[in-house]
């Protein structure tokens, strides 16, 4: 039997509805944590008023909200779903000669649509949200002094020493090892934090052990003669890791830009493994929403078998808690470089998806 036009509308409304109502209610949730959580850092902290913490908070919750979307999907397909069943409109339905799969079809149209809408629109958002908290987490919590920024136009970073703030500029860098060595070097140095008073420029730059061991470098004060310099150190507090863990982190790139970010970090010679297995992972979201689907109707056929609410309340919980702890163990085995990055970044979806199916056939078909 066909499934109706009607009937498909008015199934995908309820699970769309439901998913709205449990997604605000993550959403609220998440905000009254994490402002509570900043006022309790921040409490020590007098110049960080409430009107900031409330910004702050208000710029992290898109990219929180977005975490979420897989559990509303499944709560949401839980909660349409036992509606359907309580009224007997699901009874009535595969009565009437409408497989699981049929009624199914509509609602995980609905969530694959909301995981292309979440990965293309909604995660630019909340990516540039999550990059402004971030940099103001930075000065105002953590009180941090450098800054880092990898592009096309190459490296350009901020540091702090005894004398003021430098600003680096370097049009490439590459890492090899435990090295790393920046060509066609800029440096603008500053007393304080607004005084210009130095500037030099080198055809390469080493990390050393607190300094940049500069070659071949040309050093220009103000009004006085510049002056050629075959070695120069520049004092620096930097070393590899805090270089690499001050990169943009994943969260922090939209969808659209990782790609050549990706790019941009493997020619420098940077490792762009967390990138790879987040931007792979942005692509199985609406996937992942689907099995979500599959899996919400899992409790619901049996509910409507054998009845019980708290199996379906217990059953979604516990399967939002394993789900979330295996996406932790396969992306630390693909951060460690245990396994691919496509495996890492799939295969949670992957069996996600073929235990719905598989329970689903065996449900539906015996």
């Amino acid at each position: 039997m066909r499934l109706s036009s009607t009937l498909s509308l008015y199934i995908g409304r309820q699970f769309l509805a439901s998913f709205l109502v449990v997604f605000m209610v993550f959403v609220l949730l998440i905000l009254v944590v994490d402002i509570i959580e900043l006022l309790r850092r921040s409490a020590s902290r007098p110049e960080i008023t409430f009107s900031m913490v409330l910004e702050m908070a208000l710029l992290k919750l898109p990219h929180m909200g977005q975490q979420t979307f897989p559990f509303a999907a499944l709560f949401g397909g839980m909660a349409a779903f036992w509606r359907l069943t309580r009224n007997h409109e699901l009874m009535v339905t595969r009565s009437a000669g409408v497989s699981a799969w049929q009624f199914l079809l509509p609602v995980i149209a609905i969530a694959f649509l909301l995981g292309l809408f979440k990965i293309t629109l909604f995660n630019p958002l909340a990516s540039a949200a999550l990059s402004r908290f971030e940099r103001i987490e930075a000065v105002k919590l953590k009180g941090r002094t450098s800054y880092f920024a990898l592009s096309s136009e190459g490296l350009w970073l901020r540091q702090a020493n005894k004398t003021g703030q430098s600003v680096v500029h370097a049009d490439s860098v590459l890492q090899q090892d435990s090295n790393v060595e920046l060509r066609d070097v800029i440096v603008f140095m500053y007393k304080g934090t607004d005084q210009f008073f130095e500037r030099v420029d080198a055809e390469y730059a080493r990390l050393e052990d607190g300094f940049w061991h500069m070659s071949n470098a040309w050093v220009y004060q103000q009004e006085k003669a510049s002056k050629f310099e075959k070695d120069y150190w520049l004092e620096t507090d930097l070393t590899l890791g805090s270089i690499q863990d001050s990169f943009a982190p994943p969260e922090t790139m939209s969808f659209w830009a990782l790609p050549g970010f990706i790019e941009t970090l493997e020619n420098a010679g940077f490792s762009a493994v967390r990138h790879r297995i987040h931007w792979n992972s942005l692509l199985a979201e609406p996937f992942l929403l689907c099995a979500m689907i599959l899996i919400a109707a899992i409790f619901t056929l049996r509910m409507s078998r054998h009845g019980g609410t708290a199996f379906i309340i217990g059953g979604g919980v516990l399967t939002g808690f394993v789900l979330y702890f295996f996406t932790d163990v396969v992306l630390a085995l693909g951060l460690s470089d245990s396994i691919p990055v496509i495996l890492a970044a799939w295969t949670p979806t992957g069996v996600t998806l073929l235990l719905g199916i598989a329970m689903i056939l065996h449900l539906e078909d015996g």
